[in-house]
């Protein structure tokens, strides 16, 4: 008999939620989940590989959701993805994959500046607050028995212990 592997690349508690979470889904057989498991892996593995046949062919080193989309339209059984990949922007014609590495550098460059914003406001709230919080100097009525010398009683948080 032929041992057959129960590893799965994809969660089957998962597939079998989803499937159940359909209204016109009734009860799911234990294999089900499994087999569509396994469909996903090879559609999944297929779909790659056209994809980075795609990359290829264009001269590219890594895949993007371009030559994903390329793939699905130049391969007949991936027709229903169709809608799908049509909302998939073409890259611009002039830089190709130099111009995707110049985008990441000019996004990266705004991210920097806003996160410094970000500190500088935070900064000047802390400020803010430290200026709020800050203890309350109160001078107690002079008791008889105090000398006059003794500073201000300083009212605080940690006088609580």
């Amino acid at each position: 008999m032929v041992k057959r592997s129960t590893t799965s690349k994809f969660p089957i508690a998962r597939i079998k939620r989803i499937m159940q979470a359909d209204e016109d889904v009734g009860k799911v057989a234990q294999a089900t989940p499994v087999v569509i498991s396994k469909a996903l892996e090879l559609f999944m593995q297929d779909i790659v590989e056209k994809a980075a046949e795609q990359t290829r062919s264009t001269g590219g080193k890594r895949v993007s959701p371009y030559h994903l989309k390329r793939a699905a339209q130049a391969t007949e059984m991936f027709d229903f993805l169709k809608d799908i990949v049509d909302k998939v922007p073409d890259p611009l014609e002039s830089g190709g994959a130099r111009t995707s590495k110049r985008r990441k550098v000019t996004r990266s460059e705004p991210k920097a500046e806003d996160e410094a914003d970000e500190v500088a406001k935070a900064d000047e709230e802390a400020n803010e607050g430290a200026k709020a919080e800050a203890p309350v100097k109160t001078e107690l009525p002079a008791s008889p028995d105090a000398a006059p010398t003794e500073p201000p009683i300083k009212e605080s948080d940690d006088s609580e212990e």
